[in-house]
């Protein structure tokens, strides 16, 4: 089964920074993309950003582009996510999810993941 635990959220001011971690074992075994999903109180879950094992390709929402950055450490089974310049909007649970690939439509990021776990909470303080 697989298993990734997500760690770094807080609270920031606008403007500020996090860095959000993904770890868990299966990489390229299991699946082969991780993407970061967040949902806010009373939305649905959103697609924020996404990197597959191909070439490192990265997909974003338009929503973060060129604020926030995934990356992936492999030699630590671990993904994260650098979010700079920090809007209020941004607030939320973020959660991670393994893939076979990063999925995108209409330049919407989407999953067929289910088994969420606890996500991190991110507060954006305006």
């Amino acid at each position: 089964q697989m298993q990734l635990v997500e760690d770094g959220g807080g609270v920031v001011q606008a403007g500020g920074s996090l860095r959000l971690s993904c770890a868990g074992s299966g990489w390229g075994s299991t699946f082969h993309a991780v993407g970061w999903f967040r949902q806010a109180p009373g939305k649905g879950r959103e697609g924020v950003a996404c990197i597959q094992e191909t070439f490192g390709a990265t997909r974003y929402a338009d929503s973060v582009k060129g604020r926030f950055t995934i990356s992936r450490d492999s030699a630590k089974n671990t993904v994260y996510l650098q979010m700079d310049h920090l809007k209020p909007e941004d607030g939320g649970v973020y959660y991670c999810a393994p893939d076979l690939a990063c999925r995108e439509l209409g330049g919407t990021l989407l999953t067929s993941f289910s088994s969420w776990g606890q996500g991190t909470q991110v507060t954006v303080s305006s």
